[in-house]
């Protein structure tokens, strides 16, 4: 009989916690689910292992994995469940956004969206397409949630609101994402070295985006410390470990802001002069910032932008003797179609 994959364990291990809800002496486990979504070689592998103590080289996520870490409540009680995912190729597997994100775990789910700052290009399009996706998905599982369990639904949506004070003065101009969403734009070594004008309009427009979400957002690198306070953040998503009040908003330094602690006044208008924000034609909010930021980042044309669908053509997975193989099963599965298609022409002319 097979062993049983990874999945297959993640699986079993899910549904056996779904049905006991409880270990030990009745005391119940806590379960969490943090989902990293973001740039295509971004970083979000190395931030996985750090704030699970693994101590092993990253390896390029080929679509959707899986893995898991436990901590301990206190002395001799049950360990909390943590489950991470961690979604490949940038922006072209959305599709696969629905897998972990269902009814079942919604209610316990996270969102972690890890930027490049490295290259500016590509940060609105892959942080607009995958926010997009992942919302869109979110409302749909919710609107489905409402159908059967409408005081959930109804949890859910005032949860959103959660990292809002209710004095905050930009609570009737915020969207809140719907699940807990932080922003991590990694690569900071890499754009500490930026012109400054750039500098100002990357952290702005990431500034705002983050407080329209309702969402944390701070900067990260190599460096330990830094590490040290992303893996405190991931901690509070994954085990409910207490949350950061330190705020940091000098372009000059790493951002770390935590969600609810920044405001519009404080970000200020978009970073451009009077004459041109009258030339800029925007719907809203979004779209103005959208506008101004790609003025100075233009996003690459679309041909270059597009991820490619197929993990077996991607060059970073190259093997020759494989490839050559793939390359003649593909021309005689071609020389099989046009075989085929004759065939059935001339059987159409008999008949």
């Amino acid at each position: 009989m097979p062993s049983e994959t990874l999945w297959e364990i993640a699986k079993a291990e899910v549904e056996k916690r779904g049905s006991n809800g409880s270990e030990g002496d009745g005391v119940e486990i806590g379960e969490k689910s943090v989902f990293f979504i973001g740039s295509k070689n971004g970083g979000k592998t190395t931030i996985i292992l750090r704030c699970l103590d693994r101590d092993e080289p990253a390896k390029p996520t080929l679509a959707l994995e899986y893995t898991y870490g436990r901590r301990a409540k206190g002395h001799n009680t049950p360990k909390d469940i943590a489950h991470f995912w961690e979604l490949g190729g940038g922006t072209s597997l959305l599709d696969l956004i629905s897998i972990p994100i269902t009814s079942d775990t919604l209610r316990t789910f996270s969102i972690v969206l890890v930027l490049d700052l490295s290259k500016p290009n590509d940060l609105w399009p892959t942080m607009e397409n995958l926010l997009k996706a992942t919302k869109s998905h979110v409302d749909k599982v919710i609107m489905k949630l409402g159908k059967t369990n409408s005081k959930a639904a109804s949890e859910l949506r005032q949860k959103m609101w959660s990292n809002m004070p209710k004095d905050h003065p930009d609570r009737e101009l915020i969207d809140p994402f719907p699940i807990p969403l932080v922003i991590i734009g990694s690569k900071y070594d890499i754009f500490q070295d930026f012109d400054s004008e750039k500098r100002k309009v990357i952290c702005k427009t990431l500034r705002f985006v983050a407080h329209y979400y309702g969402a944390s957002l701070m900067f990260t690198s190599k460096s330990e410390a830094l590490l040290l306070k992303i893996r405190g953040v991931i901690n509070q998503l994954a085990f409910g470990i207490d949350k950061s009040k330190s705020i940091c908003v000098d372009q000059n330094k790493p951002l770390f802001i935590t969600a609810g602690l920044d405001s519009l006044c404080q970000i200020g208008s978009p970073p451009v002069s009077d004459n041109d924000i009258g030339k800029l034609h925007a719907h809203s909010p979004m779209e103005l910032w959208k506008k101004v930021y790609e003025k100075l980042f233009p996003p690459k044309s679309i041909d270059t932008l597009k991820d490619i669908k197929d993990p077996a053509r991607d060059p970073q997975y190259a093997e020759s003797e494989v490839d050559e193989m793939r390359i003649q099963k593909d021309q005689e599965l071609e020389q099989y179609k046009r075989s085929s298609s004759k065939s059935w022409k001339q059987i159409d002319l008999d008949s």
